[in-house]
């Protein structure tokens, strides 16, 4: 494991904030630009992995690969002593699955961010790239109403046909036909029967985690009784949304900006 107080390159090891499929994460101070940040690293036992490294600097590419206000960035990677590590951006706020803990959304909340994943997830498809993990854990409620999407450890560029990787606990990561990969009740069939997958693929995600949003129905997020009864401001909000939605739904490239984030 990494120690808090390590130092990892230009970056000092401050405290653990997680652990995923992917690796752990924790909170690190760049002392060359004086910021705080994140670190995702390699858990112990698994660095000396070729394999895992590999899929690992795969997962900094792919996300370095994007610029976008719903997506976490990436600021750098690097491999020290063995450890593979992502440098990312701190962010303050909680995840969907810890935020509906709290009790359900209002309705407009529900659909703005299913609107910002939508955006997120439609840069991500104009270059190419896949996310095929998308579940509440990697979406992120920042404290200003900003969503980012989280962790790329699965993604693949839609063109990419080289050998994967292998798996991991639930969740696999590898571009050849054959091999199941992504999270149970959220995979499209596609992905369950270890098919071809494309952008499509999270859409039918998006779709199981906002259950009825791309259609301009009433979501719940992530199942029944987690949407507060909706006003007739709500169903407003409803209908302005389903033309970006619909739109993402054809054609990732055409969405329109994205509204202001509810509050």
């Amino acid at each position: 494991m990494t120690k808090v107080g390590k130092t990892l390159g230009t970056y000092q090891v401050v405290a653990r904030l997680g652990e995923g499929g992917m690796g752990e994460v924790f909170r690190a101070r760049d002392t060359k630009l004086d910021r705080d940040v994140a670190i995702k690293v390699l858990p112990a036992g698994v660095a000396a992995d070729a394999d895992r490294i590999a899929r690992f600097e795969r997962e900094a590419k792919a996300v370095a690969a994007l610029s976008h206000p719903n997506i976490l960035a990436i600021h750098d990677f690097g491999v020290e002593g063995g450890v593979g590590y992502a440098v990312m951006e701190l962010l303050h706020g909680a995840n969907l699955r810890e935020r509906l803990q709290d009790g359900a959304l209002p309705v407009r909340k529900a659909v703005d961010i299913a609107v910002q994943i939508a955006h997120g997830l439609g840069a991500a498809h104009q270059k190419g790239i896949v996310h095929r993990d998308l579940k509440p854990e990697n979406i992120f409620l920042l404290e200003d109403g900003r969503v980012k999407v989280l962790d790329f450890g699965l993604a693949k560029a839609a063109l990419d046909t080289g050998p994967g990787a292998r798996a991991d606990s639930d969740t696999v990561a590898a571009t050849s036909p054959g091999t199941v990969m992504g999270t149970a009740g959220y995979m499209a069939p596609e992905q369950v029967r270890g098919g071809h997958v494309d952008a499509r693929t999270d859409l039918f995600a998006l779709g199981a985690v906002g259950d009825g949003v791309p259609g301009g129905q009433v979501p719940q997020l992530p199942a029944a009784g987690h949407v507060r009864r909706p006003g007739r401001a709500d169903r407003l909000a409803i209908r302005a949304a389903r033309p970006g939605l619909n739109v993402l739904w054809r054609s990732p490239e055409a969405i329109p900006p994205a509204p202001r984030a509810a509050r």
